[in-house]
């Protein structure tokens, strides 16, 4: 697919293409900013992508939490869509951070947070090599297992890109879109949360290892 220039965010590495790179990512654009004047060609955009939010949010939330959230997002995007900027952002990666402050909300409003994650694996994504996404997979499940404290313990902003990757399937690019910061900010938070991950992992199977010995 033909890759289109987009302006850059400050503080983005030269050549970073922080708006819309393809002619999938033009098309939503144009679609969202005709909506101003009919708003029933927003229901494109609703078609294109509800089904993939209310899928992200079901796997963290679960999926009752998903129908109202996902639904939110969508109302939300339709009452915002004016402040969209196709020169800065992503429609996909916009939408995925609308609702990234929905189940924030959420989780800080509810009690539910130790059930908050979902028991499906995540799907793979472009940018990440099978070492990677074996750590992403284990954390699509960490609420299940002993990890759910690490998880727990990352600050919101690492969690977030963490589980956007996991969870979402989102690239570097749109997770840049979807949370408002730079390409190398969101390589620098996955990186730290895998590694504290791999860390728990670690310790984990150290653990396990001892329980064998002394079985």
């Amino acid at each position: 697919m033909t890759a289109v220039p987009s302006a850059t965010r400050p503080g983005d590495p030269p050549g970073l293409r922080a708006g819309p790179q393809s002619l999938v990512d033009m098309r939503d654009a144009r679609n969202l900013e005709s909506s101003l004047r009919d708003p029933e060609l927003f229901g494109i955009i609703f078609d294109r992508y509800f089904p993939e939010i209310h899928r992200y949010i079901a796997r963290r939330l679960g999926s009752d939490a998903a129908d109202d959230l996902a639904a939110e997002t969508f109302l939300t995007a339709f009452h915002k869509r004016r402040r969209f900027d196709a020169s800065r952002g992503i429609v996909r990666g916009w939408l995925f951070g609308i609702a990234t402050n929905h189940i924030s909300r959420y989780l800080r409003s509810s009690a539910r947070a130790s059930r908050a994650m979902a028991r499906t694996p995540p799907p793979p994504t472009r940018d990440e090599g099978h070492a990677d996404q074996v750590v992403d997979r284990v954390t699509a499940a960490a609420f299940l297992s002993d990890l759910s404290a690490t998880l727990a313990g990352l600050n919101e902003g690492d969690r977030e890109v963490l589980l956007l990757v996991a969870l979402g399937g989102l690239s570097h690019a749109e997770i840049a879109a979807a949370l408002g910061i730079s390409y190398g900010t969101v390589g620098s938070r996955l990186s730290r949360a895998r590694g504290r991950l791999r860390a728990a992992l670690g310790d984990a199977g150290q653990a396990a290892g001892e329980d064998h010995d002394h079985g």
